[in-house]
């Protein structure tokens, strides 16, 4: 009965796949721990893993950022673009601002926010491809870096995994939200056996590892905008208050759900990003913001290829290691979850919609925002205005951040703003992520229907004792370690994943007509 079914799924007993979710909280529960207890090896460990694995393997994360571009391109405007996930009169679930918006602060959140204000300081530092420190190639490369490492690449990173686990859920209707599901013409034929189940742990701890490393960063920029604009003291302590402030807004977004919840936070946060980026625009060095964005968009298309294979083979200065690879891993990490969370929100468009949306729209954003943060900060730091590269060495990214803000005319006001504004973005960032994970660890999920409520607290509460951990490790690098680690395992799972769709596409649609949208037929019934 639909009354029955419903409540089942309200308390999330019933449909609980508890091999997935024991192992995998248990497993994020003891690291938390162990890095609790032992936070200098800790973080040594995660950083020597990091050096071996981008040392090796740094060649293959560049090669594996390129292929969804490739391959989504081919989705888009090849022979399949036009296959609907949905019924042929069906509408798009959610208006397309709101589909936007849930994409994009679900993604990125306030991470854009703390590294497109400090991420241009640190290329002009120790900048790219071989160029002299702190001179004037440092600086207009410097505000062309971060539209990279944040443009057209990982939103086909994202996108890669949402195109087959939307067609699993509206096309074959598959009754689930798990990854194993969307890998099965690779796996046995058995289902829920001990490889459908390896695979989901893995995908649930890489996860977890990509969004606490958003928690690592998002921690301290929000602690030190509280600390500016409220005067209380950077301790651990506070930094503590303010993961547990997170905990219970996004735990609490996470038990109403993705559109009383996690839709609702996203409209919100989307006017306010505007706001910001036309206050910092009308009130900042406007002529400078528009030369320099002018600029860096000639660079940006003249040089993608260079940028995108630079491996630095022979002066090896260690730039590719430690931003565009760790960039791609922590892309990679976060994309099973962004593929089954745009997914799950995606019914009723083409596969040529979702992705055109996905990279159009989600590229835009990030660059719109990231010429202006960073175009700002580079204009204080080369007018003298602010020391901005001598705060980041003194004091770190996060008051750097902070400073940068209280820059702006009304500071008060615009730090309250953006303080808001942070902790919103993270909240929805992580909501979006414990939704996610009780999807995973949820046997059996009609797609009209949500993972149990005590499930998605579970994994808020979770995420949040990942997010102490880290804390207590500490440290850039470590954080940083984190992520790439965290995604070495989940490359092959999206292979497994591209290759699944090719073979459903094949045999689903042996033959295309030219219409403008095609439906997968039902079988006749006998």
């Amino acid at each position: 009965m639909p009354g029955q079914a419903h409540s089942i799924s309200k308390t999330g007993k019933a449909h609980l796949d508890k091999r997935v979710f024991f192992i995998s909280l248990l497993t994020v529960l003891l690291v938390s721990i162990l890095m609790t207890s032992f936070p200098e090896i800790a973080a040594d460990y995660a950083q020597r893993s990091m050096k071996w694995i981008t040392r090796h393997f740094g060649w293959f994360y560049l090669l594996a950022g390129t292929m969804p571009l490739i391959f989504c391109g081919w989705l888009a405007f090849g022979r399949y673009g036009q296959i609907k996930f949905g019924e042929l009169e069906e509408a798009p679930e959610y208006s397309t601002i709101s589909w936007v918006g849930m994409m994009f602060t679900a993604s990125m959140g306030a991470s854009l926010i703390a590294w497109g204000f400090a991420e241009p300081i640190f290329y002009i530092e120790t900048p790219p491809l071989g160029i002299l420190p702190n001179s004037t190639e440092a600086f207009e490369w410097a505000h062309v870096y971060p539209i990279f490492h944040w443009g057209f690449t990982p939103w086909a990173i994202y996108c890669l995994p949402t195109i087959p686990i939307a067609y699993m859920l509206f096309i074959h209707k598959t009754a689930s939200l798990k990854i194993s599901d969307s890998c099965e013409a690779l796996l046995p034929s058995k289902k829920h056996s001990l490889s459908w189940t390896i695979l989901d742990i893995f995908v649930v701890l890489g996860v977890v590892g990509g969004v606490a490393t958003s928690l690592g960063f998002g921690v301290p920029l929000v602690t030190s905008l509280a600390v500016k604009l409220l005067g209380v003291e950077d301790n651990l302590t506070t930094n503590i208050w303010v993961i547990v402030t997170w905990t219970a807004l996004f735990g609490t977004s996470a038990y109403l759900g993705l559109k009383r919840g996690i839709k609702l936070l996203a409209d919100i946060n989307i006017g306010l990003m505007f706001l910001v980026m036309a206050f910092i625009l009308i009130a900042g060095p406007t002529l400078y913001l528009l030369d320099i964005t002018t600029n860096s968009i000639g660079l940006f298309f003249s040089n993608f290829l260079r940028m995108t294979f630079w491996t630095d083979p022979i002066e090896k200065g260690g730039f590719p290691e430690a931003w565009t690879i760790f960039y791609w891993a922590w892309w990679i990490a976060y994309a099973p979850m962004m593929g089954l969370f745009f997914a799950r929100i995606s019914r009723g468009r083409t596969i040529r919609n979702v992705v055109l949306g996905i990279i159009g729209f989600g590229s835009l954003g990030t660059f719109l925002f990231l010429s202006l943060a960073g175009g700002y900060v580079l204009y204080l730091q080369g007018n003298g205005l602010l020391d901005a590269a001598q705060i980041m060495r003194t004091q770190g990214m996060a008051p750097l951040v902070a400073e940068v803000i209280g820059q702006l005319p009304s500071p008060t006001l615009i730090l309250t703003i953006i303080t808001v504004l942070s902790v919103i973005f993270y909240a929805t960032t992580f909501d979006s992520a414990a939704y996610i994970l009780a999807s995973i660890c949820t046997r059996e999920l009609p797609s009209h229907e949500e993972p149990g409520r005590l499930n998605r607290v579970a994994w808020a509460l979770g995420l949040g004792t990942m997010a102490i951990g880290l804390m207590a490790a500490g440290g850039f690098e470590t954080v940083k370690a984190m992520t790439v680690v965290s995604s070495l395992p989940i490359i092959p799972v999206v292979f497994m994943m591209c290759s699944t769709l090719i073979t459903w596409l094949h045999k689903d649609f042996p033959q295309l007509s030219s219409l403008p949208v095609i439906v997968k037929q039902s079988a006749p019934r006998g």
